[in-house]
């Protein structure tokens, strides 16, 4: 039997023949050997398996020819195939370890455990395995490893770089980046630490093969990681490029008319989808509203998302592998890398922002059954989260000058904490800039931190300006998508360049729709009931930033403890899908001024309720428990004062408590940088004032008090403003905010 493929092995126009039919004995010998390691890869009895046409030419290329190949082939036609049974080939004939460079932990398990099957000894070096790269190293220098997966990020890892990466570069049999649309900008997930690729494959020998795979790249990106790998131009490098047609999936789209009707649905028709899956949410805040909602509905599910500890998604994991779960609920942590032939179906509640990406994502589906549901549940708030991720793209030039400037006056390596006071970036985008930058050769990570090359850089403005334009057309194809007339799988299919496109057959478009819109009305209070639950713990800050003082800001260390605020509630998170939806409105930057909705007035004194009532608090008997306000305090506010000010005098007329002021400004600031936590601070220092009336007042209450804003962000501005209050006489500040950000 074929164990991998129908495919027909014809040749394509411009294809050269099967080497199978003409090849030397060699070859054929070649052929059959790998063919076998095949069978024990898919557990199937010798003879049994063979290799597709694609599969075996990109095997014949790496090992006979010790060639480059790029192979950009739809989820589940079998890339890893092609590296294992290379690996096994090239061992066999004296070959050093193959070199796996993969995104993500999840495919790393993967990885090993499905090497494991053919014989073959996998070891991996990255962030959940510290511990082990010590023994992991010497098994590869005592020949013990034939396969070393190691994540991206290690590669510009001053250490792995400098001492491990040269004896790797120079030892290795076969080089494979797997997921290589990371190395590209103009692809959806660009990893800039993918880039290093280049002085990895500078110091190969001569003749070492390499291989790049990915599913997801349309031919302007297949262009760029073929020359980023050095398989263009002028190199003999073999490209394999396969038609992306999913024929297990049916592609279809629920539209509903807000969150808490596709919660409903989820919740009543998640046993009807195949087997187990995933439900992908756009954060991590709806990843956990969803898994709270199923789990009281009765379902078995689990979250999976950036914050969940690594043991909690090996679990996860484990138990979707043993269909433990009907769903994991993820965010795109999972999007890439995890592997479970039988998953019987996606549905994401929300789009992402690019075709490619959800290609990518459903792609996790139907690799190993016949059938698999593929579902897409739009969401109002999906551009509004498609807006903040791209805020994060790369920094304006002026930004980038400024960060190589302080590289350029600082005397030796300086470490990303003492570099982010002194420019106006959060640590994560700082970071990545510098990843570019390291690329680009402008600067250089180093033992101690980072310096600057001097050697000249350009701001590569229009390449920047195109890619967010090409962020743009995919955020508008993603909405075409959501309204097309035509099959879905062509739609997405000619998105990534596909030239054999055609209509499926199988989607809601081309067949009659399998599911429908309606939702009962007991699911619908039920969801209602779950997304209008209100309250969010805000956690208080307890150290100031690190390198506060070097931007004359004479703060240091853990905030005394008589100086903090005490743990605060909020309404909602911007980024949940309950009060976050209706939150965003209110809150955004360009909203009008105005008192504050009666809805929500009454949802804050409900928290503020259940907050009393609640486990510690001033109501809830417990002796220990701090005392009950005896005031409420507001924060001025230059953009949304009535709101804010409203805000206030609704929970004291409602509490009867006195509102007893405002913080103020001091000085006219005309903005505090949406950046880094030590700029805010920069800004904010001497800004705020506790007026004198307000000092009085507090004085004479002699008791905690609320202090009421309406969106807080990093919680600085809580911290800053409880610690001058509580230096005024407050005994203690209880922060109250409309929304976190985040």
């Amino acid at each position: 039997m074929d164990a991998m493929s129908n495919d027909d092995p014809r040749p394509t126009p411009g294809e050269d023949a099967p080497t199978s039919m003409d090849a030397p004995a060699a070859h054929q010998a070649l052929r059959t050997a790998a063919d076998a390691v095949l069978a024990r890869l898919v557990g199937a009895p010798a003879g049994a398996a063979r290799l597709r046409e694609d599969q075996w030419r990109a095997i014949e290329a790496l090992v006979a020819d010790k060639r480059r190949a790029l192979v950009v082939q739809r989820t589940g036609w079998g890339k890893s195939a092609v590296y294992f049974v290379a690996t096994a080939l090239l061992r066999e004939r004296g070959a050093g370890p193959t070199v796996i460079v993969s995104p993500l932990l999840a495919l790393m398990r993967n990885q090993v455990e499905a090497a494991a099957r053919a014989g073959i000894h996998a070891r991996t070096i990255n962030s959940s395995n510290q511990e082990e790269w010590e023994t992991v190293q010497h098994e590869v220098a005592a020949g013990e490893v034939d396969v070393l997966l190691v994540s991206p990020e290690r590669l510009n890892n001053p250490d792995f770089r400098d001492q491990v990466l040269p004896k790797l570069a120079a030892a290795t049999g076969l080089l494979v980046v797997d997921e290589a649309h990371c190395i590209s900008d103009w692809g959806h997930d660009f990893r800039p630490d993918y880039r290093r690729l280049r002085t990895m494959l500078a110091d190969l020998p001569p003749g070492v093969p390499v291989l790049a795979t990915t599913a997801t790249a349309n031919a302007r990106v297949t262009a760029d990681v073929a020359e980023q790998l050095g398989t263009g131009g002028t190199t003999d490098a073999l490209v394999l490029r396969g038609p992306l047609d999913r024929e297990s999936l049916s592609l279809g789209v629920v539209r509903l008319p807000d969150a808490a009707h596709r919660m409903a649905w989820l919740a009543e028709h998640l046993d009807e989808l195949p087997g187990s899956g995933i439900v992908y949410t756009l954060t991590v805040a709806a990843a956990e509203e969803v898994t709270a909602f199923l789990r009281q509905c009765g379902h078995r599910v689990a979250s999976y998302t950036g914050r969940t500890e690594n043991a909690d998604r090996q679990q996860a994991e484990e138990d979707l592998l043993a269909n433990r779960v009907k769903a994991l609920v993820a965010t795109s942590a999972l999007g890439m890398g995890f592997d479970k032939p039988d998953l019987g179906f996606v549905v994401h509640l929300g789009s992402p922002a690019s075709p490619i990406a959800y290609y990518q994502q459903v792609g996790r589906a139907g690799r190993g059954v016949e059938h698999a549901e593929v579902l897409l549940l739009p969401g109002k708030e999906d551009e509004a989260i498609w807006e903040y991720f791209a805020s994060v793209a790369f920094p304006p030039e002026e930004q980038v000058r400024r960060t190589l400037d302080v590289l350029a006056r600082t005397d030796g390596p300086i470490s990303l904490p003492a570099l982010e006071p002194l420019v106006e970036l959060r640590r994560s985008r700082l970071e990545t800039m510098l990843k570019v930058l390291d690329v680009d050769g402008a600067v250089r990570r180093v033992k101690g931190g980072w310096v600057t090359t001097g050697a000249p850089w350009l701001y590569d403005t229009e390449r920047y300006a195109w890619v967010a334009k090409q962020r743009a057309a995919e955020q508008q194809a993603m909405r075409d998508y959501v309204t097309t007339t035509g099959c879905r799988m062509e739609f997405l299919r000619r998105q990534l360049d596909d030239e054999q496109a055609a209509p499926c057959g199988r989607c809601d478009t081309c067949a009659t729709p399998r599911f429908g819109d309606s939702v009962s009305a007991g699911a619908l209070d039920a969801a209602r009931g779950e997304l209008g639950r209100a309250g969010v713990e805000v956690e208080p800050r307890k150290m100031w930033p690190t390198g506060l003082p070097a931007i004359g800001v004479s703060l240091k260390g853990r905030i005394p403890v008589g100086e903090q605020a005490a743990p605060g509630r909020a309404l909602g998170r911007l980024t949940d899908i309950g009060w976050g939806n209706r939150l965003r409105p209110l809150l955004a930057p360009h909203a009008s001024d105005g008192p504050v909705p009666d809805d929500v007035a009454k949802a804050v004194v409900g928290v503020l309720a259940d907050w009393a009532k609640g486990p510690g608090g001033w109501a809830s008997g417990d002796p220990e428990a701090p005392p009950r306000p005896v005031g409420v305090v507001t924060m001025a506010s230059r953009s949304r004062p009535r709101l804010v000010q409203s805000l206030g005098g609704r929970i004291a007329e409602v509490g009867r408590l006195p509102l007893l002021g405002s913080v103020e400004y001091a000085v006219e600031v005309a903005r505090v940088p949406r950046s880094n936590s030590a700029q805010r601070l920069k800004a904010l220092a001497g800004a705020l004032t506790v007026p004198p009336a307000l000092a009085a007042a507090l004085e004479e209450a002699g008791g905690p008090v609320l202090l009421v804003d309406d969106l807080t962000e990093t919680g600085w501005t809580l911290a800053v403003a409880a610690r001058m209050l509580r230096r005024a006489g407050a005994p203690g500040v209880l922060p109250l905010v409309l929304a976190v950000q985040g």
